[in-house]
């Protein structure tokens, strides 16, 4: 299945979360969800009992939609997350944020990871000075993540700079907003990421 392309903000009125899919416009108060925060379609605001199953899968949708993997990515990942020792759902939560293009989003270089993941793609982002060009590389510990000097005046990076004001930084990367670089300090635990996602549920549904 490739990846979605389609409305974001219908897929957080469909799951009833908020995914950070639209960045701006989200802090601003305008997204679709705080708008009607109930499902799209005609009979949207009806209640529907959601099925074991359906709980299951809905929580495997919100991790997906919200890093941008493809069904194949996110499955070959639980896969290398259960072959690890330790908690699974954990595992492959800390997978999906050591991504690049998530890195480079929280280190607030962009307002969204899909905008991310196009800096990655077009070669605007370096790691240890190299440029990397592949939105699923997996960053280590004390790597360097910078925007290439060339893209350094693009007036999207500089706003996405200006709203870390607002929106704040996570604790496991050390960012030079100035010189546009940051070093991933650490990986994160599972307690530090803040996502609206129930990882138990995943390992549930991929374990049947």
């Amino acid at each position: 299945m490739a990846r979605y392309r389609g409305p974001v903000e219908k897929l957080e009125r469909r799951l009833g979360v908020d995914l950070g899919l639209k960045g701006e416009r989200r802090l601003a108060g305008k997204s679709a969800l705080e708008k009607r925060p109930y499902p799209p379609g005609q009979h949207g605001q009806r209640r529907a009992k959601i099925s074991e199953y359906g709980l299951q899968l809905q929580e495997k949708q919100k991790a997906k939609f919200m890093y941008g993997v493809s069904e194949k990515q996110f499955r070959n990942l639980f896969r290398e997350a259960n072959r690890r020792d330790g908690n699974t759902g954990a595992i492959l939560i800390q997978f999906l944020e050591r991504r690049l293009d998530n890195v480079v989003y929280r280190m607030g270089f962009a307002t969204t990871r899909r905008f991310a993941r196009q800096l990655v793609n077009h070669g605007h982002i370096l790691v240890d000075g190299k440029r990397v060009d592949i939105p699923s590389y997996r960053v280590k510990a004390g790597q360097k993540i910078e925007v290439r000097e060339k893209s350094r005046n693009n007036p999207q990076i500089k706003r996405s700079i200006e709203l870390t004001n607002q929106t704040g930084i996570v604790e496991w990367v050390d960012v030079d907003k100035d010189k546009l670089f940051g070093i991933f300090s650490r990986v994160p635990n599972r307690e530090e990421i803040s996502i609206p996602v129930e990882e138990r549920l995943i390992v549930e549904l991929y374990s049947k």
